[in-house]
C-alpha cells in the first residue's frame, strides 16, 4: 500500500485527476506509513482499508471537479450552524440525532458525506439511490463486526459525524478509530486542520446548494480544531456534552479495540488505552483553552445525565439559550424520536475497567481539572455506554 497507488487507482476509478487545494498530502502519507508499520492489518483488512482511502480521495476528486464547474457554489453562504461537540460517548449522537428531527436544520446525512456529487435535491433526500448504496455497505459492516452496532449505531439514511468529510482531507479522528495507527494519531493531535475546515466548508456549500438549511453537526473531533472550525464558520454555536471521563474512556476504548480489531487479528489494547487516553486529554484542554481565551458564551454545557432524563427539554433549553425557539412540530418529532429508540434498542455495550487495563484513580487525577470545571459528577465507570 502506498499513496501514488492509491491516489492513481482513485483517479482511474473517477476519470478525474485534481484533488483540490493542497494540505491533504501529508496526512494521507502519514497514514499510510502508519498502516504499513503499526496496523497488523490482515488480508482483507488491507482490501477493506485500501477500498475506504480510496473512495474518500474518489470523493474529493469529485467535490473538485464539481467545484470547478459550478463557480456560483463561491455565494453559498453558511450561517450560525449549530454544532455538537464533547467528548466521545458522552451523549453527542443523542443530541445530534434530536436536532435531526427540526424541520429547520439541515443535517450531513451519512450516505452524502461520502457520496457528495451531485449535491442532493431536497425532495430527494430519502429517496436518493445513494441511501441504498449505505445501505448495503452498512449491512456488509454489520456482518463482519456485529457486535459493533451496540456500541455506535447511525442509520444510513441518517445523519452522520463531520469526521467522514474530513477523513477527505486525511485528517481525522475516523482514521484513528477505525485502525491501530499510533504514530498518526499523535501526528494529527499537533498539526495545522485549516487545510481540512476549508475542504468541509467546501463539502457543506456544495451540499446546501440543492437542499438548504441551518446545519446542524457533529463530531468530537472539533475540540480538537476549534481556531480553525470557527475561522470557517464565525457564527457558529456549540453544545457541548459532559460526562464522567473515567466512565468515558472505558467505553471508547472498548469501542476503539472492537472496531480497529475488525481486520485485524492482533489486540492492541495497551497501545489503544494510552492513545485513547491522550486523545480524550487534548480534547478536553482544547476547548478549556479555547473558552478561557473566547469566552463561554457561543457554548451550552449539557450533562449526561440530565440528557439521559429530558433529552427534549436540554434540547430546547440550548435553543433558548442561542435565541432559538423549539417549534411544536420539532418537539414532537424529537419525542417520537426517543419513544421510537430507547437506550440499547440495538443491544447492550458492557465494558470494564479491570478488563481494559485502565486505572480509575490515575484517570480521575488526570482529568480533574476538566470534571472540576464543568462539575461533572462521578458516575463510576458502569457496564454499558
Amino acid at each position: 500500500m502506498n499513496p501514488t497507488s492509491l491516489i492513481a487507482d482513485a483517479r482511474a476509478a473517477t476519470g478525474l485527476d485534481d484533488l483540490g487545494a493542497d494540505g491533504w498530502q501529508e496526512g494521507l502519507e502519514r497514514y499510510v506509513e502508519a498502516l504499513e508499520a503499526e496496523a497488523d492489518l490482515t488480508e482483507l483488512g488491507n482490501l477493506a482499508t485500501e477500498a475506504q482511502i480510496v473512495g474518500n480521495l474518489a470523493n474529493r476528486l469529485r467535490v473538485t471537479a464539481w467545484w470547478a464547474d459550478h463557480p456560483e457554489l463561491a455565494a453559498e453562504r453558511i450561517e450560525r450552524p449549530m454544532i455538537v461537540l464533547g467528548l466521545p460517548r458522552t451523549g453527542t449522537t443523542l443530541v445530534s440525532e434530536l436536532l435531526h428531527r427540526d424541520p429547520a436544520n439541515r443535517s450531513l446525512m451519512r450516505w452524502e458525506a461520502g457520496s457528495s456529487v451531485p449535491p442532493p435535491r431536497a425532495a430527494e433526500m430519502a429517496t436518493d439511490p445513494r441511501v441504498e448504496e449505505a445501505r448495503e455497505s452498512a449491512g456488509t459492516m454489520d456482518a463482519l463486526n456485529p457486535d459493533f452496532k451496540a456500541m455506535h449505531f447511525e442509520a444510513p439514511d441518517g445523519p452522520t459525524e463531520c469526521v467522514a468529510v474530513l477523513a477527505q482531507d486525511f485528517k481525522s479522528l475516523l482514521w484513528s478509530v477505525i485502525t491501530h495507527v499510533p504514530s498518526y494519531d499523535a501526528w494529527l493531535l499537533e498539526c495545522d486542520q485549516t487545510s481540512a475546515y476549508a475542504y468541509h466548508h467546501a463539502v457543506l456549500s456544495l451540499l446546501q446548494s440543492e437542499a438548504p438549511g441551518r446545519w446542524s453537526l457533529k463530531t468530537p473531533h472539533h475540540c480538537l480544531a476549534l481556531d480553525a472550525l470557527v475561522a470557517r464558520y464565525p457564527d457558529a454555536r456549540f453544545l457541548m456534552t459532559h460526562r464522567d471521563p473515567v466512565t468515558v474512556m472505558a467505553s471508547v476504548c472498548s469501542l476503539a479495540r472492537s472496531l480497529s480489531g475488525t481486520f485485524t487479528e492482533a489486540d492492541h489494547l495497551d497501545s489503544i488505552t494510552r492513545t485513547w487516553t491522550r486523545t480524550a486529554l487534548t480534547l478536553v484542554e482544547r476547548v478549556m483553552t479555547w473558552r478561557d481565551e473566547h469566552g463561554d458564551e457561543r457554548f451550552v454545557d449539557i450533562a449526561y445525565d440530565e440528557l439521559v432524563r429530558d433529552p427534549v427539554a436540554v434540547v430546547a433549553a440550548a435553543y433558548e439559550h442561542h435565541g432559538e425557539q423549539l417549534s411544536a412540530q420539532a418537539e414532537a418529532n424529537m419525542r417520537r424520536y426517543v419513544a421510537e429508540h430507547p437506550k440499547g434498542e440495538h443491544g447492550r455495550h458492557e465494558y470494564r475497567l479491570e478488563a481494559l487495563g485502565l486505572d480509575p484513580g490515575e484517570l480521575g487525577e488526570l482529568f480533574e481539572p476538566y470534571r472540576r470545571r464543568f462539575e461533572i459528577a462521578h458516575d463510576g465507570a458502569g457496564i454499558e455506554s
